[in-house]
C-alpha cells in the first residue's frame, strides 16, 4: 500500500478538499438512489470529528466545460443533507467560498480546465484547501484536475470509502489467497478484452458467462443458432484460452444453457448440451447457463479462497434466464459467510444482478466504480490513484 490514508494526516484545523462521486440518479430534480452519497458519509464525519473543514468537489453529468443548469449539484444538496443528517453549505463558484465547516462546490465539470486537467485551474482548487484528500475511486481513472493534478499540489490522501476499494482490490488480485477465480460475463468479448488477457495470467479459475461465452463456443466449433455472438473475435477467443492453458488457469465454458426462441419474460425454453459440437436450431439462441454448468461453477467456487466477479451469467433482467447468475452468486455469497470465501465484484450490471439474488450485503465487497474497477482489473495504471503516490 504505497497510498496514505486519513490516518496519516493531522486534521485539525485544515481545510480539506475532499473529491466525492455524488453522481447520482436524478428525476424531476429528485435523488432516486442515494447509495453514493450514503458511502461517503463515513469520511466526511471522520474529517469534521478531528477538527477538519470540508469542501465537497464532485461531478454532475457532462456539461463539457460549460454552466449547465440542469447538471447543477444543488439539487443533489437534499440528499446530501439528509445522509449526513446536518447543514451543507452551497458554493455556487470557486470565488465564492461559504464561511462554513462543510461546504459543496458547484459541479466541477463546468470549469474547462477540469476535464483538460490544467494545472493552472488545480492551482486554483489547491488556494482553498490544506490538504487534498480523494474518496472517489470510481473517477480515478480519468486523469482530471480534481483527481490528479490537484493531488500534486496538496498533502494528499485516500478518503475511507477510496481505502476500502484499494484494500478490497489489492486483497483480489494484487496478493491474493490462492487459489483464486473469477467470474465474467456480459454480452460481448469486445469490451473485456484486455480484462480477459490480464486475469488468465493471474487466475487459477475463469468462469466465462453471458453472450461473451457464445463467442467462445462458437470459436471452438459450436453452432448456436441465432445467440449473439461476435465472429470478428474468434480468433481472440481462441487466443486467450491458449494463453490460459500457457498460463495454468483453467476455463470454465457453459457445458449447458437455456435455450429459446423469444428473448421475452418467460419465454417457453428448454436445457440443451452445449460444447464443441452443439448444434442448435437456427431460431434458437442461449439465453442462460444450464444446470451442470450450474453445478461445475459451484464445485469450483468450493476450492476458491478469492473470487472477483465481473458481469452475469446470462440474460438476468429476464426471467428465467437469471437462472444461473443466481445461483452462482448464492453459492459465492454462502462460501462468504462461511469465512472460506473472499469475494469482491463491481460493474453496475454486476452489483444489479447481486442485488436480484438477494446477496449483495454477503459478499466481502462490492464496488459501485464501473470503469476504474474494470481498468484496476485489465491491470491500468490509473491517474487518480497514482497521484497518491500509490
Amino acid at each position: 500500500m504505497g497510498w496514505k490514508t486519513l490516518d496519516d494526516m493531522d486534521l485539525n484545523g485544515k481545510r480539506v478538499l475532499l473529491r466525492v462521486d455524488i453522481n447520482v440518479p436524478v428525476e424531476d430534480g429528485r435523488v432516486t438512489d442515494a447509495t453514493r452519497i450514503e458511502r461517503i458519509v463515513p469520511t466526511v464525519n471522520d474529517i469534521l470529528s478531528r477538527g477538519g473543514n470540508v469542501t465537497l468537489l464532485a461531478h454532475f453529468g457532462r456539461p463539457k466545460g460549460k454552466v449547465v443548469e440542469e447538471m447543477s449539484l444543488r439539487q443533489v444538496l437534499p440528499a446530501l443533507e439528509k445522509a449526513l443528517g446536518r447543514d451543507v453549505a452551497f458554493v455556487p463558484s470557486l470565488d465564492a467560498a461559504a464561511q462554513s465547516d462543510l461546504q459543496l462546490m458547484e459541479n466541477i465539470r463546468f470549469y474547462p480546465g477540469e476535464e483538460a486537467n490544467d494545472e493552472g485551474f488545480a492551482r486554483q482548487l489547491a488556494d482553498l484547501g490544506d490538504i487534498y484528500c480523494n474518496d472517489a475511486f470510481s473517477a480515478a481513472h480519468r486523469a482530471h484536475a480534481s483527481t490528479e493534478a490537484l493531488a500534486r499540489l496538496l498533502p494528499a490522501c485516500a478518503g475511507r470509502l477510496m481505502q476500502a476499494e484499494l484494500s478490497a482490490l489489492e486483497a483480489a488480485l494484487a496478493k491474493p489467497e490462492r487459489p483464486v477465480g473469477a467470474v465474467v460475463g456480459g454480452a460481448k468479448v469486445s469490451t473485456k478484452i484486455a480484462l480477459l488477457e490480464n486475469l488468465v495470467n493471474r487466475l487459477d479459475v475463469l468462469v466465462i458467462g453471458g453472450g461473451m461465452a457464445n463467442t467462445f463456443l462458437a470459436a471452438l466449433g459450436a453452432d448456436l443458432g441465432k445467440s449473439l455472438e461476435e465472429p470478428d473475435y474468434y480468433d481472440t477467443a481462441r487466443d486467450i484460452m491458449a494463453q490460459a492453458d500457457k498460463a495454468g488457469c483453467r476455463v470454465i465454458l457453459p457445458v449447458d444453457g437455456l435455450v429459446a426462441r423469444d428473448f421475452a419474460k418467460g419465454a417457453a425454453h428448454e436445457v440443451a448440451q452445449l460444447g464443441p459440437d452443439a448444434k442448435l436450431a437456427d431460431d434458437q439462441m442461449v439465453l442462460d447457463a444450464g444446470p451442470d454448468t450450474v453445478a461445475l461453477i459451484e464445485t469450483a467456487f468450493a476450492g476458491l479462497r478469492t473470487l472477483i466477479w465481473n458481469g452475469p451469467m446470462g440474460a438476468f433482467e429476464i426471467p428465467p434466464f437469471d437462472t444461473a447468475t443466481v445461483a452462482a452468486a448464492r453459492a459465492a455469497a454462502a462460501k462468504t459467510r462461511e469465512g472460506t470465501l473472499t469475494s469482491v465484484a463491481g460493474g453496475g450490471d454486476t452489483v444489479a444482478a447481486l442485488n436480484q439474488a438477494g446477496v449483495a450485503d454477503d459478499f466481502t465487497y462490492i464496488s459501485t466504480a464501473g470503469g476504474a474497477f474494470l481498468e484496476w482489473m485489465e491491470g491500468k495504471t490509473l491517474p487518480g490513484v497514482a497521484a497518491l503516490g500509490g
